[in-house]
């Protein structure tokens, strides 16, 4: 077999998933197109960050999540703090811009939302929660799972991570509503703290930082997730896959000086989530092979890049949203 737009070493997804099945190949975090810098929120292109997910209420945009295999989806727990008629939800895949789902997208029905137990309201810890869909999801380049972390990944402060979602406020979000990308370095919990209380006059004494959180951005303000960003990914290159550090969770505000964002820490969560998820898989990162430094991967083929080729585009309306 040839294809002259397949790349030395790389086969079409459905082949390889037609020989072998998809459980035989490690999908998670892999994607077709290669990484480039991000220095402020932008636009997103096709494929670059096929885990994300659009989570709606009767049509409209409410937060975000990243799928994690083909039925599971983690997303934050204050997402559905009022849990209403499952009916009423569903999930978008392979979704660019809000107001023109494209051909590649699909829109996934809801069977069950899981809240994590501890969760008690606002800024308090357990903000996480289990998404599963009615029917499993085929995967494609602009639908993938994100890699989760063993507890045994470390992500050190000053690692450069990414966060993205349809903030800030996508009442606010230009048309067509395109998925916006930010990086954002993390923050050592101690900093994060001691930014917090800074200014912190009558602020409530139950938002702190707990050790089931995780802190990104910067401390001048200005560059930050936002509304509508919520439940959504904070992710980071591992080895040579994406993997998912974080959940968009709380902050004061939106890019606010000493208030840098803080995610629900996915690490923390492992035994939970196997316990609803038993053959989901965590990474662990090898002891020989770390992970790059972004700048020696900016302008170089990532790894991504060499596993699958583009999926042949569905010869249907932009408009219209294909079921699961």
């Amino acid at each position: 077999l040839s294809n002259p737009h397949t790349k030395p070493g790389a086969y079409p997804l459905s082949l390889l998933s037609a020989v072998c099945g998809l459980p035989c190949l490690r999908v998670c975090g892999r994607r077709h197109v290669s990484l480039t810098r991000i220095v402020e929120g932008n636009d997103t292109k096709e494929e670059e960050f096929p885990w994300q997910a659009s989570v709606q209420w009767k049509g409209v945009h409410m937060c975000g999540a990243s799928l994690i295999n083909q039925e599971w989806l983690i997303t934050a727990a204050h997402c559905f703090y009022q849990l209403r008629n499952l009916t009423q939800y569903r999930v978008v895949l392979g979704i660019l811009q809000l107001q023109n789902p494209g051909p590649h997208s699909r829109a996934c029905p809801v069977q069950r939302i899981i809240p994590n137990p501890n969760y008690a309201g606002q800024t308090t810890s357990g903000d996480i929660a289990l998404i599963q869909l009615a029917t499993p999801v085929n995967f494609s380049d602009y639908i993938l799972p994100i890699c989760l972390p063993d507890t045994s990944i470390r992500f050190p402060p000053g690692k450069e991570c990414w966060v993205t979602g349809w903030g800030p406020g996508v009442v606010d979000l230009p048309s067509p509503q395109t998925l916006q990308k930010l990086q954002v370095p993390i923050i050592d919990t101690k900093t994060c703290k001691s930014l917090y209380r800074t200014n912190g006059v009558n602020r409530p004494p139950y938002r702190d930082i707990q050790d089931d959180m995780i802190c990104a951005g910067y401390a001048e303000g200005l560059r930050d997730a936002c509304n509508g960003d919520s439940g959504g990914p904070m992710m980071c290159i591992v080895g040579d896959v994406w993997v998912l550090a974080g959940v968009v969770s709380w902050g004061e505000g939106c890019a606010i000086k000493n208030r840098p964002g803080v995610y629900s820490r996915l690490t923390s969560y492992q035994n939970w989530i196997q316990e609803y998820v038993p053959n989901i898989e965590f990474i662990k990162e090898s002891k020989g092979r770390k992970s790059r430094d972004v700048a020696n991967i900016i302008g170089q083929k990532h790894p991504d890049e060499v596993w699958a080729s583009h999926a042949a585009s569905a010869a249907v309306s932009t408009l219209v949203l294909l079921a699961c």
